[in-house]
Order: C-alpha cells, then structure tokens, then sequence
C-alpha cells in the first residue's frame, strides 16, 4: 500500500502542536497595516488553536505532521 502524501499547502500554514491540536496564524494581517490600530496588530501577531470541528479534515491533511 502507498505511502500517505501530506497535503503541502495546509503543511505550511498550520503546526501540530503536542497535545494533538493545530496551531495557525491569522488572516489580514499582511497589507494595509497602517490603517489598522495598534491593539489589531499585537493581536494579529499571535498564534491561534483551530477549532474542533475543523481539526478532523486537518488530520486527513497532515497525516504525519
């Protein structure tokens, strides 16, 4: 039986985290930035867990990630 391919484009925006969840960052916060206040981009910076409903599909993404 073949080997299981990891899906490379979710490989790069997401991380397994120990405990089994995900790890991702956020969206906007790329261009444009000047229009946003201070506290949006601190907030922006940081890491966020994705949620349980979504965490079964990223498994079938990321096999062994």
């Amino acid at each position: 039986m073949p080997k299981i391919k990891t899906n490379r484009a979710a490989a790069k925006r997401f991380k397994r985290l120990a405990s089994g969840k995900f790890k991702r960052s956020h969206g906007y916060a790329r261009h444009q930035m000047r229009t946003k206040t201070t506290k949006q981009k601190r907030k922006l910076r940081s890491g966020v867990i994705v949620t349980a409903a979504d965490s079964p599909s990223l498994r079938r993404l990321l096999p062994n990630g």
